[in-house]
């Protein structure tokens, strides 16, 4: 079968929080079973755990924040993105701030993090969480749906009206594996326009913003050194993005998930709206994984018990 996996060990790390400009030493722990992702403050007394859940989403301004029994933990996408793509099951996330550090702007640092342990397998079945009716949510042209694939691919268009963003393919597809998640999505980073920073600050927004942890764009070229890793990695951030939304359905997905300008707040949409409806989805768990398990995640077989 398919089985959960957690990490094999501790691994810790520090940076500064992207939105609010705080230091952070963040600790990725293993997990039992069934335990899912779980962020824990450990600079509240005692120490507050928030389920990474897509019900418990209660900011989606330039960032997916989470938010359970009165505590916060903020700009969770990123790291969910790379359990996601490295096939995580359960993992404590300690912090101590409410947010998680932003690192390069990518999900690279924490891949590298999670590599660098190792992984181990769990006596029990991973769940899948399998799309069975298309869902679709929108707002005005904006967009994202789900419907029913053999496997979990995405596929993502972006509309800047800006002279460099339109000479960058701005329409990407993706068939997730995890080898192919670290070589084609993770090092995709965050990226901001330079007119729109004056107004983000004012709303204590992009605080701890740098040319380190950000593409930074000006009306008319990049402004980083090292120029672009990937010629589209605008609209490859955005399917970064979407892999950490929709992590927090509590399981890796099987669907085709398509989507328009759309960002955390409607990919949480989505996520709800599947949810909402019994008959769009389903669990399912693969016994005889090597006959039965989507190509996607074939990969997961390889690892021991």
């Amino acid at each position: 079968m398919i089985r959960q996996y957690t990490l094999r060990q501790v691994v810790r790390t520090r940076g500064i929080g992207l939105h609010g400009g705080s230091p952070v030493f963040m600790s990725l722990l293993p997990a039992p079973p069934n335990t899912g992702i779980v962020f824990r403050r450990t600079d509240l007394s005692p120490p507050r755990d928030v389920p990474g859940r897509a019900e418990y989403v209660a900011e989606t301004t330039l960032n997916s924040g989470l938010a359970y029994d009165g505590t916060k933990v903020t700009t969770v996408e990123h790291l969910m993105s790379a359990l996601a793509g490295l096939g995580v099951d359960n993992c404590t996330v300690e912090l101590s701030a409410p947010e998680v550090p932003i690192m390069d702007g990518s999900a690279a640092p924490f891949v590298y993090l999670i590599q660098s342990i190792g992984l181990v397998a769990q006596p029990v079945p991973r769940r899948f969480l399998r799309v069975r009716q298309p869902v679709q949510v929108s707002d005005g042209d904006k967009w994202a749906r789900l419907e029913p694939y053999d496997g979990f691919r995405l596929g993502f268009t972006i509309d800047f009206d800006h002279p460099l963003l339109a000479a960058t393919d701005q329409r990407a597809s993706f068939e997730f594996s995890p080898a192919a998640y670290v070589r084609e999505v993770s090092r995709a980073r965050t990226f901001g326009f330079m007119r729109e920073f004056e107004w983000l600050r004012s709303k204590n927004l992009a605080l701890g913003a740098s040319l380190d942890n950000a593409v930074a764009v000006d009306d008319f070229r990049v402004l980083n050194h090292e120029g672009l890793r990937y010629g589209d990695e605008f609209v490859r951030h955005k399917i970064l993005d979407a892999i950490g939304d929709l992590y927090l359905l509590g399981g890796p997905l099987l669907g085709a998930y398509s989507a328009h300008k759309s960002g955390h707040a409607l990919n949480n949409d989505l996520a709800r709206a599947l949810l909402a409806d019994a008959q769009a989805w389903e669990w399912v768990v693969f016994a005889d994984a090597r006959a039965q398990a989507p190509l996607a995640y074939a990969g997961m077989l390889e690892l021991p018990a």
